[in-house]
């Protein structure tokens, strides 16, 4: 699971790249919702890593 959530992480950044970066203006939004929630989704699976040892 942490891997599926560092591949969505990395594609939340290059969207947000595009998006904030004024290129795909129409994207913004959807980038930054899905940066964050992505940045919930690693956090996440990070600490069920943690406590799993």
């Amino acid at each position: 699971m942490l891997r599926w959530t560092i591949a969505f992480i990395i594609i939340a950044f290059i969207a947000g790249i595009l998006g904030f970066g004024g290129i795909a203006g129409a994207s913004a939004g959807i980038a930054k919702i899905c940066f964050y929630i992505f940045i919930v989704l690693f956090v996440l699976s990070l600490l069920k890593s943690l406590v799993k040892k």
